[in-house]
């Protein structure tokens, strides 16, 4: 596997498997696994609904644009980015160029149920979860399309399953860049 790419950055939608899938197929690669969420927590020594309440969503953006400078440039890693990440011009780029971006897509209905029970998600306090996510999606999707060099579609998958697929794709004879609206 010496031809993996150094980095491979996972994005998408809360509630896509960022997280559970980054964690194992880091494994997988003997790859160390970085989440941009928690790594924001872990500085700041608070949780995020903590920051969006102090600083708004405009402060945690500005943080979560430099720990993903930061953290995307390091070597053999999967970095799992927060779902908005991607609103960030200058983010987009450092991903697109440094390494291999991988976008989990769901559908807002799954979406909705992998997040039912999830209260520490700033952007879902709301009465109507399903239309926030909606609106979310509709401004975030061309942006993940827009630099994503894979699609892979997690409805209705175990993170498990993703992840595997992943890694035999990544095997060296296919690891090549693949046009944003390629999927599996």
């Amino acid at each position: 596997m010496d031809n993996l790419p150094e980095r491979i950055f996972i994005i998408g939608p809360m509630g896509a498997g960022k997280t559970t899938v980054g964690q194992r197929l880091a494994n997988l690669l003997s790859y160390r696994f970085i989440d941009a969420d928690h790594e924001i927590e872990t500085r700041t020594g608070v949780d995020i609904p903590y920051i969006f309440e102090r600083e708004g969503e405009v402060g945690f953006r500005r943080r979560e644009a430099a720990i993903i400078a930061e953290l995307s440039q390091a070597h053999h890693i999967v970095l799992a980015t927060g779902g908005g990440a991607i609103l960030n011009k200058d983010t987009r780029q450092a991903l697109q160029a440094r390494g291999l971006v991988i976008y989990l897509a769901a559908s807002v209905p799954e979406q909705l149920h992998r997040t039912r029970h999830s209260t520490h998600r700033p952007l879902l306090r709301t009465p109507d979860r399903q239309a926030r996510l909606e609106a979310l999606l509709a401004t975030r999707e061309p942006l993940y399309r827009e630099i994503a060099d894979w699609v892979i579609d997690t409805d209705g998958e175990q993170p498990r399953h993703v992840a595997r697929r992943l890694a035999e794709r990544l095997q060296p004879q296919n690891v090549t860049r693949t046009p944003p609206h390629a999927s599996s």
